[in-house]
């Protein structure tokens, strides 16, 4: 077996920028939270970098594992850090600005392991391998994780961003749809694929949602970078 295909390079590979992903993705919303009044994350002690506070045993371990050997698409979530939105002084303005704080954290993330590229010519043969390969998954896996949190369906960030830019009377009935928002992600992270594979067919929707956008975010930023 090559290593590169080995199940222990592949969790080396991509533990990391999974763990430091969906850790900074929720700390930022507890940091701004703070910032903003709201300090119940802090006194639950999400307000941190500490990757043990924020895993989600079957969101962080379980269903990225799962996703890694049977499709092509890996996903993963942390423990959403929790919000009091009455302790904002803006609870609607504030609430949209603590919403947006978990993607634009990912994509500054994928920014910093976009200039982590400048360091493979000084890095040793034995170790330049794992190290792109891990610099390519970070700065992927960050872009997925800031577009697909941008979907706007609840529980994601940006169902949360929609309800506080609709008008009262809308964001009332569509904060109602969130009881049924994790079954319509899994539906489409996994069951959608499985029955098409089952009728021969290659179908997975956030693939093709999230594919031409990541591809875009990585050719703008190769470009701004000098990375082209």
């Amino acid at each position: 077996m090559e290593i590169e295909s080995s199940i222990v390079f592949q969790l080396a590979v991509w533990i990391i920028p999974i763990l430091s992903a969906i850790t900074i993705h929720e700390a930022s919303h507890g940091i701004l939270a703070y910032m903003l009044g709201d300090d119940t994350a802090y006194k639950m002690k999400r307000v941190t970098l500490n990757p043990l506070k924020h895993i989600d045993i079957f969101g962080t371990i379980i269903l990225p594992v799962i996703l890694l050997f049977t499709t092509s698409f890996v996903f993963g979530y942390a423990k959403p850090v929790p919000i009091d939105i009455s302790k904002f002084r803006n609870p609607r303005r504030d609430l949209f600005w603590v919403a947006l704080a978990g993607p634009m954290a990912n994509i500054l993330m994928a920014i910093i392991w976009a200039l982590l590229f400048f360091s493979l010519p000084v890095m040793p043969d034995t170790f330049s391998g794992w190290w792109q390969k891990m610099l390519l998954i970070g700065l992927q896996l960050n872009i997925i994780l800031a577009v697909f949190n941008m979907l706007p369906i609840l529980p994601l960030d940006g169902g949360r961003i929609a309800v506080c830019l609709m008008p009262r009377s809308f964001s009332a009935k569509f904060i109602r749809t969130e009881r049924y928002g994790f079954l319509v992600l899994i539906g489409t992270l996994i069951v959608i694929p499985i029955i098409a594979d089952k009728f021969g067919l290659s179908f997975n929707p956030l693939i093709a949602i999230l594919t031409p956008i990541m591809e875009w975010v990585i050719m703008l930023l190769g470009s701004v970078l000098g990375l082209g």
